[in-house]
């Protein structure tokens, strides 16, 4: 089974480079917040399911490393793996690659928390949730 997974594409668009002529560093955080809402389906899970079920999850901990810049007009693609499945939580990293070299540019890790969205507070992840997740998780 593939442990890395294809979460997102793009292209870098002059707007989002600052002065120095590279992809400026809010750019890459929204994508890779944008590519991190796609690892519940890529454990076979629906978002509409876990909403109506009352959960969700939240960022606890994110930390972004950069490799390499990247340029208006370069495309961007987010690969991403689970890295750890716990009681409450689980890890990730995704990194982002200009594709067409394949050239490694940055790597993001996050940690996200279940979420009671009626009680506004961390909860146990719902076993069968927990258990998709373990399923596609490296290691």
């Amino acid at each position: 089974m593939e442990k890395w997974f294809e979460l997102f594409r793009s292209i870098v668009m002059p707007a989002q480079c600052d002065g120095y002529g590279h992809m400026n560093v809010r750019y890459y955080a929204g994508f890779f917040d944008d590519a991190a809402w796609h690892f519940p389906a890529m454990a076979g899970l629906s978002l509409s399911e876990l909403r109506a079920r009352g959960f969700g999850t939240v960022v606890a901990t994110m930390t972004t490393d950069f490799h390499n810049e990247i340029r208006a007009g370069e495309l961007v693609l987010i690969k991403g793996a689970i890295t750890r499945v716990g009681t409450k939580s689980f890890n990730y990293e995704m990194r982002l690659y200009e594709p067409d070299s394949m050239r490694h540019c940055a790597t993001h890790k996050a940690v996200e928390v279940c979420f009671d969205t009626a009680k506004r507070q961390s909860a146990p992840l719902p076993e069968d949730f927990a258990a998709k997740l373990r399923a596609i998780a490296l290691g």
